[in-house]
């Protein structure tokens, strides 16, 4: 194993915010999608810190104690499957419905709000940036993008 695996087995926290909350939320009643006005004002569960974190093409959104680290819920984002892992809710840009896994292949939905709209802004933009990342990495593999030449044709002058 050389110095440079090892250097991209490496997780990269890409967020850090300190609190938010967790909800238990009631099973999607449409198809158009979740709304945090159903289940906000009784069905906090939990309130901790967020980390987004990344390595390699893996992306997980980690719910832990601010104290003691100890995990409460793991959301694993794989490529390409962001918008069955996190779904904004319609009716607020502060919160998200996330779909846990126990690592035994059980699931279940859970609420997630931040206090501030800024902290759900920069959380967006940590996963669309993981996004990103996959496939730059995903096209350096298959041969890049194409080489873009931005010179000038010999036949063309310039005149004043």
């Amino acid at each position: 194993m050389s110095f440079e695996d090892d250097e991209e087995s490496l997780e990269h926290t890409l967020l850090v915010v300190r609190e938010v909350a967790v909800f238990k939320i009631p099973p999607r009643s449409t198809s158009g999608g979740y709304k945090c006005g159903e289940w906000l004002q009784t069905s906090k569960i939990w309130s901790g810190r967020l980390r987004v974190v990344s390595c390699k093409d893996r992306c997980v959104i980690r719910l832990e104690d601010p104290n003691s680290a100890e995990l409460f819920a793991a959301c694993f984002v794989l490529p390409g499957q962001r918008e069955s892992c996190v779904e904004p809710v319609l009716d607020s840009s502060r919160y998200f419905v996330l779909k846990i896994e126990d690592g035994t292949g059980k699931h279940a939905f859970i609420g997630l709000g931040f206090n501030e709209r800024n902290e759900a802004f920069d959380f967006n933009v940590a996963l669309s940036d993981h996004d990103k990342y996959v496939r730059r990495e995903q096209d350096k593999e298959v041969g890049g993008s194409p080489v873009l030449k931005f010179g000038m044709n010999r036949s063309r002058l310039l005149s004043e």
